[in-house]
């Protein structure tokens, strides 16, 4: 790191005046080294989504909103996150939270993440502030990855264990099965929080809604949010006998239930994605503090919407957030949060390390090479990205009769710069869900663009609490116009397969996975589902080198919509 860019971080973080400006531009940890502030600490990280190994993970290109959350924190990208924020293009949270020159930035400041250095970074800031902290977990820990695969969410509890985490919520976790998750809870030594999730034999809640800590003269409250939106997310036999929802009436329960108990500060660890927190924010009385999880959003400045901060953590390993309080009688006097950038010059916990070097001992084919990387390949962006059209295409090349490839929008994934190596680890790092078979079926015309139109009521749904998670689905070999500010069902324009115009009564060969659209349509006897991992590693073997070329295929009404490197 340069010294101009030392001196931009440092702006960042708030690392100013004379002596301190010296002490980190000769000991750049320094700018880990925070003064004391207020009376306790909040340790916060969300969405790791099993990354146990240092990564590049770029942010997305292109956040699309519907028109009345345009501007707003949740939809910020590029350019447009720099100016909210105040920051310099080209700097470590240039890097941090943005697309610009990721590939130039990201050569210059070195992979993020990891979970032995994430585990070191916690340590030594509990260990600052005297143990006055709680390390809490946003949720998506235990999935997605190769690791939490091989070991079925365990090394992820090991993990979070020797880390020390205190309070986690859920929403990914529930695709191991909920026999699973429960298994885990055994071994798990933080403790699980939800207001939101109860029982549907006798609607009992299942977990404690909250937990209430001494904070020196004052106490405090964590409560948990589980993501609403489990049985729409996924197939519903993973959290079978379970109900959730946003349940707003419940929480002001809730708070007010805390507040009559003289708690001081109130805290929502929520897993409802920054769009329907600040919604929240604006509806439920009494919340002090939301740290925000599930849309992968960071939040270099708090934000404040009417008496509530919330401060967003960011996704992959890539920070840690510290939130010092400085509490009063009956709230949040002021707040201090810092983003800590998990870099490579880090030191490494020891037990950590060891065991993420005991995953990968035990796993060693996630490691070996496939293929020689020479394009850009990332996942995250409202509406394509080359990483799922090397899944497309991988799907297309092993079924040629196929006309439509639908490939899911989730935001999890890794990024893989030119000149890099396609491992099975790293394509599992995007598509490592325990539902990721590859189905073969027909659909009528008029079904697929019905299935666009649903999807696109959701993404851009103007009211958050009507949005239920994700990006829009990628399709390969079909093409649309989409107008975000139509009306729900009139969003999708201009349908075409292979170059020719939608015809709604003709059936279709569709190949789709991660999700449940083979239900809508008829599957093909005789195929049997692979997972999708299983065609891109034989796609990239046979390849021997990936080189795609964005190829974004929609054209967006009313909004600037492009890809690095591609066409408008």
């Amino acid at each position: 790191m340069t010294r101009r860019e030392l001196l931009a971080l440092l702006a960042v973080l708030g690392v100013t005046g004379r002596k301190a400006l010296a002490q980190a531009l000769e000991r750049p940890e320094a700018l880990y080294e925070l003064p004391p502030y207020g009376d306790y600490t909040l340790l916060y990280y969300a969405d790791l989504h099993g990354q146990l190994r240092p990564h590049y993970y770029m942010e997305p290109p292109n956040l699309l909103a519907p028109r009345p959350l345009m501007g707003r924190p949740g939809y910020l990208a590029g350019e447009s996150f720099l100016r909210y924020y105040g920051l310099e293009r080209g700097s470590l949270m240039a890097y941090i939270g943005t697309y610009l020159d990721f590939p130039t930035l990201a050569r210059r400041f070195g992979p993020v993440g990891g979970a032995a250095r994430l585990t070191a970074l916690i340590k030594a800031q509990k260990e600052q502030v005297g143990g006055k902290a709680l390390v809490l977990d946003g949720g998506d820990t235990w999935t997605n990855s190769g690791p939490s695969l091989r070991t079925r969410g365990e090394a992820m509890v090991d993990w979070m264990n020797l880390t020390g985490v205190d309070h986690m919520v859920y929403h990914w976790e529930y695709t191991l099965g909920r026999a699973r998750v429960e298994e885990l809870e055994k071994k798990l030594s933080a403790q699980v929080l939800s207001y939101n999730t109860t029982d549907d034999l006798f609607g009992d809640p299942v977990y404690p809604a909250y937990a209430v800590h001494p904070a020196g003269r004052y106490t405090l409250a964590v409560i948990g949010l589980t993501y609403p939106y489990v049985k729409v997310s996924h197939p519903e036999e993973f959290s079978e006998g379970l109900s959730f929802g946003v349940r707003e009436k419940e929480l002001q329960k809730v708070v007010d239930e805390l507040r009559a108990k003289g708690v001081d500060a109130v805290v929502l660890l929520s897993h409802g994605g920054l769009p329907l927190d600040t919604a929240l924010a604006q509806r439920v009385r009494g919340i002090d503090l939301i740290l925000s999880a599930h849309t992968h959003d960071l939040t270099p400045v708090p934000l404040r919407v009417g008496r509530t901060f919330l401060v967003a953590g960011g996704s992959a390993g890539k920070v840690l957030v510290r939130v010092d309080l400085r509490l009063k009688k009956g709230g949040i006097a002021s707040l201090r949060a810092r983003t800590l950038p998990v870099l490579e010059s880090l030191p490494e916990d020891p037990a950590a390390k060891a065991l993420v070097e005991e995953v990968y001992r035990q796993n060693p084919d996630l490691l070996e090479p496939i293929a020689r990387v020479e394009s850009l390949l990332y996942k995250r962006d409202t509406l394509y990205s080359t990483l799922d059209e090397l899944a497309c295409r991988a799907i297309e090349a092993a079924h040629p009769e196929v006309e439509v490839v639908f490939s899911p929008g989730t935001r999890w994934g890794t990024t893989l710069l030119p000149g890099g190596v396609l491992t099975l680890d790293r394509v599992l790092a995007y598509t490592g869900s325990t539902y990721p078979e590859v189905y073969l079926f027909r659909m009528r015309g008029e079904r697929l663009k019905a299935t666009l139109e649903d999807i696109a009521a959701n993404v851009f749904a103007p009211d958050p609490f009507f949005q239920q998670g994700g990006d829009m689905s990628r399709t390969y070999g079909l093409t649309y116009t989409l107008d975000p500010d139509a009306p729900s069902g009139s969003r999708i324009l201009d349908v075409r397969v292979r170059g020719r115009p939608l015809e709604p009564d003709r059936e279709y060969l569709v190949a789709a996975y991660g999700g449940r659209l083979q239900r809508a349509g008829v599957l093909v006897e005789g195929h049997t589902p692979r997972p999708v991992h299983e065609y891109i590693l034989a796609f990239a073997k046979k390849e021997g080198r990936i080189d795609l070329k964005p190829r974004p295929n929609v054209r967006v009404l009313g909004r600037n919509y492009r890809i690095p490197g591609g066409e408008a």
